[in-house]
């Protein structure tokens, strides 16, 4: 008989499942990761204002309020969005928009009116939370029966970026002023009355059913787009050139904004009202 010849065949080794390690993606962790890079930002803010840089604080709240205007578009974009960073959101929004702002007011000027001055202080970031608590609320809150839809496009009061920066307006202003050499006008700025005034105004606008505008699903006319681009490089040429006062103007536009887009929701309420009446999300409602 022939010797048997005997074959070495390698074993193989293959790891055991897909091979994939347990976890989240990279691509649902980053809106969370922005949304943490904003929180550290407001807090850094106040960090800055015990230190009275005043550019640099109000600098940061404003990179916070530009974190916030994506982290959800981009939680949407990636279809990460969950509970968990909805609540997060929230709370960092009250820590940039609601503490952060108020606590650089106080520091800036408010605190020469002692005990008084404090008062606008705590109104204002009891008004953000009350905003924020009532918009978590109504995430999952059900129409109630009998309840009127609401056009959709607009916010239920000012938002809390928004909120931030109109509270933060005073400290723009008088950069700007006195970036100009007109010290006099800056100083009356920041009186604390000045200021106290500011804060309570926006606290109650946070809280208010006043409808504002949301501009996430607003189509721009053909008309208007040539004029919107010219207008946004002109804005950009004057933030670079005076940035103090180009948010300062940006500020005043919105507010004027206000009562422009009440008018505006109730032409939608009456289109909806209508009989067969519908408001498309992607129908400029500012329109006659």
């Amino acid at each position: 008989m022939p010797p048997r010849r005997f074959r070495f065949a390698p074993q193989r080794f293959r790891p055991k499942g897909s091979g994939r390690l347990p976890g989240l993606s990279f691509n649902r962790l980053l809106p969370n990761i922005l949304t943490m890079v904003g929180l550290c930002a407001g807090m850094t803010a106040i960090r800055f204002a015990l230190d009275s840089r005043w550019e640099l604080a109000v600098t940061l709240i404003v990179v916070a309020a530009f974190i916030d205007g994506i982290d959800g578009r981009l939680a949407r974009l990636l279809k990460a969005t969950s509970r968990f960073g909805a609540e997060f959101d929230s709370l960092s929004d009250f820590l940039c928009f609601g503490v952060a702002p108020a606590f650089i007011l106080f520091l800036w000027t408010l605190h020469d009116a002692r005990g008084f001055g404090f008062i606008p202080c705590l109104l204002f970031a009891a008004c953000m939370a009350l905003r924020l608590a009532r918009f978590n609320a109504a995430i999952d809150a059900p129409l109630q029966p009998g309840a009127a839809p609401r056009p959709p496009g607009f916010f239920t009061g000012v938002p809390a970026p928004a909120g931030a920066g109109l509270a933060l307006f005073p400290i723009f202003a008088a950069l700007a002023f006195e970036g100009w050499g007109w010290t006099g006008l800056a100083g009356a700025i920041r009186h604390p009355v000045f200021s106290a005034l500011v804060l309570v105004v926006v606290a109650g606008l946070l809280v208010s059913t006043l409808p504002t505008w949301s501009f996430k699903n607003y189509k721009v006319p053909r008309k208007a787009v040539l004029p919107l681009l010219l207008g946004a490089a002109g804005y950009v040429a004057l933030l670079v050139a005076e940035p103090w006062a180009a948010i300062a103007a940006a500020g005043l536009a919105y507010a004027a904004m206000i009562p422009l887009s009440f008018r505006s929701y109730q032409r939608a309420r009456t289109r909806m009202e209508q009989p067969g009446g519908e408001v498309s999300p992607a129908v400029p409602l500012t329109g006659p």
